[in-house]
């Protein structure tokens, strides 16, 4: 058990470090080698994946507060946008847990194989969406996309970064204010996320002890003691080390476990 702990207190570190490096969710890092880690414990096939994303889930509640109470402190966080996103994301969120918790192992982890190829692919090229022809988003828009972003986020495991941003420069929001508000919105996809997964774990005949429905305790307490410091010390990196470069690393190795879960599920 101390040396499983030791994993997830590195794997907290790391998550910290690419969220403050890269600026995107420790999620897409938290969930595949939870997997791996879960696999090597002997936890059952058929539920280890939706224990990794739900366990990521779970560590995006406490990481996402101080990085929300940071942004806000700067009046960065568009929160007249925030409203009816997270409305969007809440319903979202809960339907994309039942959507995870109605596929098979397996297919889970190709869905999730493939965001991570698609996501190193942006990272590698630098790839952005242009500007929308059309004015300030609007409430409902905002709803709409927030249950998309809420519903992809919680099948992943992520806190949605890698898609609100994307989504809120396309709408004319200032990168700053994007990033500010997307943090924000890591929020309700992680609460909802968290606790719809355990509702929807309660009572497994698979799980193994200290899990709380798909929640692996001992994984979310090694993980949240760790990130949020690395997190500042990845922030501050990223002004000192050669971004272009670490994105690419971080793109490959996204590439690489995007084709282990394809692959390792195809053959």
């Amino acid at each position: 058990m101390l040396l499983t702990l030791s994993m997830y207190l590195a794997l907290g570190a790391a998550a910290g470090v690419t969220a403050g490096l890269f600026g995107i969710g420790g999620g897409l890092l938290i969930v595949p080698v939870l997997v791996f880690s879960f696999g090597a414990q002997g936890i059952s096939p058929e539920i280890l994946t939706h224990m990794a994303v739900a366990t990521s889930l779970a560590t995006i509640v406490v990481t996402s507060i101080s990085s929300i109470l940071a942004h806000h402190k700067r009046g960065a966080v568009r929160w007249e946008l925030f409203r009816p996103l997270g409305l969007g994301i809440l319903l979202g969120a809960f339907l994309g847990v039942k959507t995870a918790g109605q596929l098979p192992g397996e297919v889970l982890q190709m869905l999730i194989g493939s965001f991570a190829l698609l996501v190193s692919l942006q990272m590698a090229f630098g790839a952005k969406p242009s500007e929308s022809p059309g004015d300030a988003p609007k409430p409902a828009g905002l709803a709409v996309a927030g249950g998309l972003i809420g519903w992809a986020s919680a099948l992943f495991g992520i806190g949605g970064g890698t898609l609100t941003v994307p989504y809120l420069s396309w709408r004319h929001v200032r990168m700053q204010q994007a990033v500010a508000t997307s943090a924000a919105c890591g929020l309700p996809i992680a609460l909802m996320g968290a606790f719809s997964n355990v509702l929807e774990g309660w009572g497994h005949e698979a799980l193994v002890d200290w899990s709380l429905g798909y929640v692996y305790l001992p994984a979310f307490a090694g993980i949240v003691l760790t990130s949020p410091f690395f997190a500042r010390l990845g922030a501050r990196w990223a002004h000192r080390l050669p971004a272009p470069v670490l994105r690419r690393i971080f793109a490959a190795f996204l590439a690489l476990v995007g084709l282990r879960f394809l692959l390792g599920n195809l053959l």
